[in-house]
């Protein structure tokens, strides 16, 4: 055991500090409206908290307004084409959430009544719902007193605990030294807890005099609070090499398709490519025509790089039939990963 004898995180000064200092989120309930009776929405909640796995607030709070004014409630989500859904989503990256975002909202609907469960156990039972997310939405929404552990909570605990070994070593150990902290206000302790991560205790500064926990803090102790949490070897990440054809008609419009929905991307809109491999495969061309290479563009996936040579043409619409032709000026309506968007760049077409 790496904590044998965890401190308690001092709850009631957290709290305090929070009522203080809250960021002010498009999907939260200040804790001032939470003390006069006024309850998060589970929807916006579980809407905000998919949104930011694996993304930035900044990122995600225009995103959330336009999902909310789209579809203001879960059977508004629930009914919308999930082709509409992955268009609004493009640019938030991991697609595999917007499909389970989709599916989720239809379960609510049809199998509680457009109700969320408010149990953690509950929650997970539905699409896409794991431990944290179900742990986040039955804390803020109903004060189930569970330990909500992110990536900021990991980096505060492992501060305050000066965890002696990377955070997926002792994970456990820390939900659990966590669990034991969680007040009666468990929803406002857990967003106490992630505001702390996001503006005192962030990676590459931790300003410690402003912290309602430094007094028990164990990395404040020492000259550089910031080496905590401590890094894992990374893996090297492998490269992938492929193509991508950029076809256009006559008038300018260019071809998409769609890509199977199982799969990395699925469901998005591209345009035609080759597989991707580890050796640049040879460039077999979906139909004959004047090919120009155009360059190169890079992306980095979580566990690869792929490099993607471009490669364009005009050509006649009635040589493919699969997929649509859409004009030029249409292009930032279509759900468009951002891989293919730096396609069609690299083409002239963004």
């Amino acid at each position: 055991m790496y904590l044998p004898d965890p401190t308690p995180i001092d709850a009631p000064a957290v709290l305090a500090w929070y009522d203080r200092h809250a960021r002010d989120l498009p999907w939260r309930v200040s804790p001032a409206d939470r003390a006069r009776g006024l309850r998060p929405d589970p929807y916006r909640i579980w809407l905000s908290e998919v949104m930011l796995q694996q993304t930035t607030v900044a990122a995600v709070k225009t995103y959330f307004l336009r999902f909310t004014s789209l579809w203001p409630t879960v059977f508004d989500l629930a009914a919308a084409p999930l082709d509409s859904v992955l268009k609004e989503w493009a640019g938030l990256g991991y697609y595999a959430r917007a499909r389970n975002l989709h599916a989720c909202a239809q379960a609510v609907v049809r199998e509680h009544g457009g109700v969320f469960p408010q149990s953690s156990a509950g929650l997970q039972a539905l699409p896409g719902v794991g431990a944290y997310t179900s742990a986040a939405i039955s804390a803020i929404c109903f004060d189930e007193r569970i330990a909500v552990l992110d990536g900021n909570l990991d980096r505060v605990l492992a501060r305050y605990y000066a965890l002696p070994v990377p955070v997926r070593e002792a994970k456990e150990e820390l939900r659990g030294a966590l669990q034991a902290s969680v007040p009666e206000r468990a929803g406002d302790f857990a967003q106490a807890m992630m505001d702390l991560g996001a503006t005192i205790c962030s990676p590459r500064a931790a300003a410690c005099l402003l912290c309602p926990i430094q007094p028990g803090c164990l990395a404040t102790k020492t000259t550089d609070p910031t080496r905590y949490p401590l890094k894992a070897a990374k893996a090297e990440r492998p490269v992938r090499k492929g193509h991508a054809y950029v076809m256009v008609d006559a008038d300018g419009d260019v071809y998409l398709q769609s890509r199977p929905e199982k799969g990395l991307l699925g469901g998005m809109t591209e345009v035609p490519g080759s597989d991707w491999a580890a050796v640049l495969p040879r460039a077999d061309f979906p139909v004959e025509a004047t090919w120009q290479h155009r360059g190169r563009i890079v992306h980095v996936f979580t566990h690869f790089r792929l490099e993607l040579e471009v490669w364009s043409a005009v050509v006649s619409p009635e040589a493919l039939a699969s997929g649509w032709w859409t004009a030029r000026r249409a292009l930032r309506g279509e759900a468009l990963p951002t891989l293919f968007r730096k396609v069609l760049a690299e083409a002239g077409l963004d």
